[in-house]
């Protein structure tokens, strides 16, 4: 897959979305307790619909937020499972915040509802979908849906297992995928539709049989669980008319299409990545971090920035600034009890996003594993296809493997 993105700016090239959190947050919230069970949380959602659910301890106090999504993922029995299991802390935000800030917070928390504080009172929250609707009225809402779109997505044939589609999305570290036939669109799927169809109705069977269903549901071919028919836009869909769409079916994602046959994807998180990067225009490059399950300490911290800054370097000038967004997690332990790592790189700057991945025993194998793939795709790419100088450079440092003969 390939990312890339423009967004509007003024006349010294910065972005300008002036808007703060007190134009667009919700006020008021709806609470429960921690030691509430998730069963009553779904009634909430259900009934109230908020965003998030506010978590209070007995004496009422803030602890943390839920949202809907977190329960559906998790697979728990709702109604023996205390809410405190799943809750999470999420970064606070005052009024007269960006929201470029904001989205960025959103990015590196992987929480997409922030409470508002003033001072020490809690006022409401705010959503992705508050700030992308906010960016998109402005005009930076006139972009082209290709500019900021995943291009060339991961794709899965409608008799695909659904097996075989969670280990794609496992491998890839991605949630969603055009559902095709013989390269035609016919339906979209994404990871709550296999959990809703999948493993939530297993928690109704016998425990004798769960094994049993489990095999048989997973080797179910995806097309008796997609959605059908993909919600589409075109290449060049307004981001405002995009982001309509989106909040009209209520859902998180739409297949970008030309003449039946998918050529993107457009994901709210595509929304919120080059609006966070307009909270500070800089030109030299930047990383930000984003880990799950994964325990980095100071030292193994300095290696992964020593090597980003020796890239950082060597592609300064040449990439124009920009921001690296490194995400890692973790996918269980091997038979030593060494966590397998899953480390994913995104590039994004003036001339273009890139991306690689890598999976491997450790964090700073992984990490520069995934930078190494990174640099070859930005030397494949078209923005240096014709920069001869920037090739002899690349040339020169890089040690080709010998071949065993």
């Amino acid at each position: 897959m390939f990312k890339s993105h423009l967004v509007g700016k003024d006349e010294e090239g910065k972005v300008m979305i002036p808007s703060t959190v007190k134009d667009v947050f919700s006020k008021g919230f709806v609470s429960v307790r921690e030691d509430d069970t998730l069963s009553s949380c779904l009634s909430l959602f259900k009934e109230e619909m908020p965003p998030v659910l506010v978590v209070l301890d007995r004496k009422g106090r803030y602890k943390g937020v839920l949202s809907r999504r977190w329960i559906i993922r998790s697979r728990l029995d709702p109604s023996i499972t205390k809410v405190k299991t799943l809750m999470r802390s999420a970064p606070a935000v005052k009024l007269h915040d960006s929201l470029s800030k904001v989205a960025k917070l959103m990015i590196e928390s992987e929480i997409r509802q922030l409470p508002v504080y003033s001072e020490e009172k809690l006022l409401g929250f705010v959503t992705d979908e508050d700030i992308i609707h906010r960016a998109v009225m402005k005009e930076w809402g006139n972009t082209k849906v290709v500019e900021i779109m995943t291009k060339k997505p991961y794709v899965v044939e409608e008799d695909e297992s659904v097996g075989g589609v969670l280990s794609l999305f496992r491998e890839q570290d991605i949630s969603h995928a055009p559902v095709v036939r013989n390269g035609e669109l016919v339906g979209m799927i994404s990871i709550h539709d296999i959990i809703e169809h999948i493993f939530q109705p297993r928690q109704r069977l016998r425990l004798g049989d769960r094994v049993g269903e489990k095999v048989k549901a997973l080797s179910s071919p995806v097309k008796g669980i997609m959605v059908k028919p993909a919600i589409t836009v075109l290449p060049e869909t307004r981001l405002k008319d995009a982001e309509k769409k989106m909040h009209k079916f209520d859902i998180s994602s739409l297949v970008v299409a030309i003449k039946g046959r998918p050529v993107g994807i457009v994901t709210k998180r595509d929304f919120l990545e080059p609006i966070a990067q307009m909270e500070k225009v800089r030109r030299g490059l930047t990383v930000q971090f984003s880990f799950k399950d994964v325990e980095i300490d100071e030292a193994q911290r300095g290696f992964i920035m020593d090597d980003f800054e020796s890239f950082a370097h060597r592609y300064e000038e040449t990439l124009e600034g920009g921001t690296l967004f490194i995400y890692m997690k973790t996918h269980g332990t091997n038979y030593k009890g060494d966590r397998l790592v899953h480390c994913r790189l995104q590039l994004r700057t003036r001339k273009g996003s890139f991306f690689s991945s890598s999976e491997g025993w450790g964090e700073e194998q992984t990490f520069r594993i995934a930078l190494d793939r990174l640099e070859r795709r930005i030397l494949r790419s078209k923005e240096f296809e014709y920069d001869t100088e920037f090739a002899r450079t690349y040339l020169r440092r890089i040690r080709f493997p010998q071949t065993e003969l």
